[in-house]
Order: C-alpha cells, then sequence, then structure tokens
C-alpha cells in the first residue's frame, strides 16, 4: 500500500482549486477591462493654443508631429 501524500487530503485540493478558478477569474477581468479601455478614446483636453491662430508653416509642422504620434493598424506608436 502506498502512503497517502499531504495534497491527497480534499481540502489542500479544494483550496488548490479554488485559488485556481480565483486567479482565472482575476486575470480574465484584467484583460477584459484593459480591452474595454482600449476602445474607448481618450477625454480630449482643451490646450489653449487652440483659441490662438495658426500661421500655415506652423500648421504644417503641428501636422507632421501629429501624424508621428498617431497610432498604427496594429495599435503602437510610429
Amino acid at each position: 500500500m502506498s502512503d497517502p501524500g499531504q495534497f491527497s487530503d480534499p481540502r489542500v485540493l479544494t483550496l488548490f482549486a479554488v485559488l485556481a478558478v480565483a486567479t482565472g477569474v482575476w486575470l480574465a477581468a484584467g484583460l477584459r477591462a484593459r480591452a474595454r479601455r482600449s476602445r474607448t478614446p481618450m477625454a480630449r483636453v482643451w490646450h489653449p493654443q487652440e483659441s490662438v491662430p495658426l500661421t500655415p508653416a506652423e500648421e504644417l509642422a503641428f501636422g507632421q508631429v501629429v501624424s508621428r504620434l498617431s497610432l498604427t493598424s496594429t495599435g503602437r506608436l510610429r
């Protein structure tokens, strides 16, 4: 006959099962929250310079900076 190991106790098995399920739920909830955050656009912040008209050269420079900071199709910065 084999000696029962320390992990054959039903209470220990139940504890490990509960911990495994809780970890799975915690990970799934975190991943869902991250996916939900990435779907919603960030709130637009008003900047004082928006009320000042830009020169064409400034608009061009600003557009170049913004195009470099825009996200690619994979969701990463260029």
